[in-house]
């Protein structure tokens, strides 16, 4: 049994299945390799937990009594939930593993799998959580970066990365390209972008990228 690296193994996994034995089970052997682990014997004893936000991995039992484990991860799926999925079932046909796929489970293991599997697909799914978290993180820090620029170094950015030159976005703006050029520096020290094609890609993912205008005159200086 080999230990997840350390930066993925305080991660809390979150197991959700029917039978207590299976649940003690799968908690026991994440909980020997550095994993926090909580148990939920159901989708509504989950759902009524905190750990849905916190957790980087979900193991979900296909066939929970009343409940369905493939209904459920579509209900997560279908929520915005991001945490990533495995379904664990005794049942397993290639049918379900195709649907349980196609509805982005990160793995599918029929019961009984080994252990090192299971690791493994954990291993994966916390990897998956840790870099879409690290993506909203910084995502988060770029929209916090943008909000501390001034109206007016928003719209040179725009125009910016639009593609207009320094002449043409003192047109537009109706000011001299001196000042044109204070704004730029401004905002680009305050994006902490490095290029003109950094900036573009944060513009983008802000959704602030003017399109490209028609040709506008350039005022002489």
């Amino acid at each position: 049994m080999s230990a997840p690296p350390n930066s993925i193994s305080t991660a809390l996994i979150c197991v959700v299945d029917d039978d207590t034995d299976v649940r003690n089970s799968l908690s026991s052997l994440l909980r020997a390799v550095g994993y926090s682990v909580e148990t939920f014997a159901g989708p509504s004893e989950f759902l009524a937990s905190d750990a849905i936000n916190s957790a980087s991995c979900l193991i979900l039992d296909i066939r929970l009594g009343e409940a369905d484990g493939l209904e459920f991860q579509k209900e997560l799926v279908e929520s915005d939930a991001s945490i990533p999925v495995i379904l664990i079932s005794g049942y397993g046909d290639i049918p379900m593993t195709v649907r349980a796929m196609k509805a982005g489970a990160i793995n599918f293991l029929p019961k009984p799998f080994e252990e090192e599997a299971l690791l493994a697909a954990v291993e994966e799914a916390v990897s998956r959580d840790q870099r879409r978290r690290a993506e909203v993180q910084r995502d988060e820090s770029i929209r916090l970066r943008y909000d501390s620029l001034t109206p007016r170094e928003r719209e040179v950015m725009g125009l910016v990365t639009a593609g207009l030159m320094n002449k043409q976005v003192a047109w537009r703006l109706s000011l001299s390209e001196i000042t044109v050029k204070i704004h730029r520096g401004n905002m680009m020290r305050k994006m902490q972008a490095k290029s003109l094609a950094e900036l573009v890609r944060m513009a983008d993912l802000l959704g602030v990228r003017q399109a490209p205008p028609n040709e506008q005159p350039v005022r002489d200086n």
